[in-house]
């Protein structure tokens, strides 16, 4: 029972002493999320993206107006089209549903590995500042994603500043 009794007291004093020196830990916190949003090189990411993928964009949309059209065709004038008429509209939809569906996928797919890509490269640059900032304000540690933190110890504005000039 005594060694029992010990040991919580060593452990009580433990927890006071890590609490006694976390007390005095510089921290700082960075929002990840507005790092994505408003950081220069995220949102030239974006753009690029954007650029990039905005002909296969159009072209769905144009592919989906189509599909709306022969739809929309076929449910007024079908019953009054000839069978041969009505079989080949149907055929033409069918075919035109399946490209446009694989187009999208692959867009889908496209967009999503290009997108990844691009965040690896603004999350190295993000983390490389992130480092500079807490070095320049002798910081000894950083959260990101907390569930809390205290406006006062949020360096994110400090962050962006520093990507501001890269790229």
């Amino acid at each position: 029972m005594k060694r029992r009794w010990q040991q919580a007291v060593m452990a009580v004093a433990f927890s006071l002493a890590s609490l006694s020196v976390m007390a005095q830990a510089k921290i700082g916190f960075v929002n990840s999320e507005r790092l994505i949003k408003e950081a220069a090189p995220a949102v030239a990411a974006q753009k690029r993206l954007e650029k990039e993928f905005e002909p296969r964009d159009r072209e769905l949309k144009r592919m989906a107006q189509e599909l709306q059209q022969l739809q929309q065709e076929l449910d007024t004038k079908g019953a009054s089209m000839s069978e041969n008429e009505r079989q080949r509209k149907e055929r033409a939809f069918a075919e035109l549903s399946r490209e446009f569906q694989r187009k999208q996928r692959e867009f889908r797919e496209d967009l999503n590995q290009r997108r990844n890509e691009e965040l690896v490269q603004v999350l190295d640059l993000a983390n490389q500042a992130i480092k500079r900032v807490a070095e320049k304000k002798d910081l000894d540690i950083v959260f990101q994603d907390a569930v809390y933190a205290n406006p006062r110890i949020d360096i994110t504005d400090d962050v962006i500043k520093a990507l501001e000039n890269v790229r």
